[in-house]
């Protein structure tokens, strides 16, 4: 009789030890971490935006004083010079404008052309008035001066002699009150280059600003 009871109590007691052992590690497995994968991907930084190329001016010497774009108005116009640059007349760039608009090779005041000055420019016409540029009235209201008696001399897109309000070089123009156009202008010059100042003339009043001061 108590070799049965014994028998008994050892066999419930190995049956104990197994479950509890089983639950041992059934809660060893629920508490494990779970270890996941991680990205290996490198987060590219943000692009750096280009900067606008305005002018070329420190390439004949000249620091600024004004940083374009620059504005003036005058009588209810109001004129942005927002690119200049100065190009060799032989160079590749130069030829390139002069052959893509029909530019002729000299002007009224230069017969020898040293450059060509390609500009962009913004009008806008504030006033209650139209304000034009056309085959009656081809007076210009803006001038650019690069030394004393030293204007810079137009030239115009014969590409584009019958485009009102061209958008790529324009020829005529014609701005209702509250319109504004966008478009490139050339130039022919001669001389050396020793400020740069920007005038508006137009309906009796007149703004002028230097981009480089006169060294004098």
């Amino acid at each position: 009789m108590k070799k049965t009871i014994v028998r008994a109590v050892l066999t419930t007691t190995m049956l104990f030890s197994m479950v509890l052992g089983q639950n041992v590690i059934t809660n060893a497995a629920a508490v494990t971490p779970v270890v996941t994968a991680t990205s290996t991907a490198t987060v590219k930084p943000a692009a750096t935006p280009v900067p606008i190329m305005r002018d070329n001016l420190s390439k004949y010497g000249l620091k600024k004083d004004l940083e374009l774009p620059v504005t003036v108005t005058a009588g209810g116009l109001s004129y942005t010079l927002e690119k200049f640059m100065i190009y060799d007349f032989k160079s590749k760039d130069a030829q390139n404008l002069v052959k893509k608009y029909d530019y002729d090779s000299f002007s009224a005041m230069v017969s020898n052309p040293k450059y060509l000055i390609w500009t962009k420019i913004t009008i806008i016409n504030n006033s209650n008035k139209i304000v034009k540029r056309t085959l009656d009235d081809r007076k210009e209201k803006w001038t650019l001066t690069l030394q004393r008696f030293g204007q810079i001399d137009e030239i115009w897109p014969k590409a584009n002699v019958k485009k009102l309000n061209n958008k790529e070089a324009y020829y005529y123009y014609n701005l209702k009150p509250g319109e504004q156009l966008s478009t490139y202008q050339a130039y022919l010059y001669d001389k050396d280059i020793n400020y740069f100042v920007i005038r508006l003339y137009h309906d009796g009043g007149f703004d002028e600003k230097f981009v480089v001061k006169s060294p004098e």
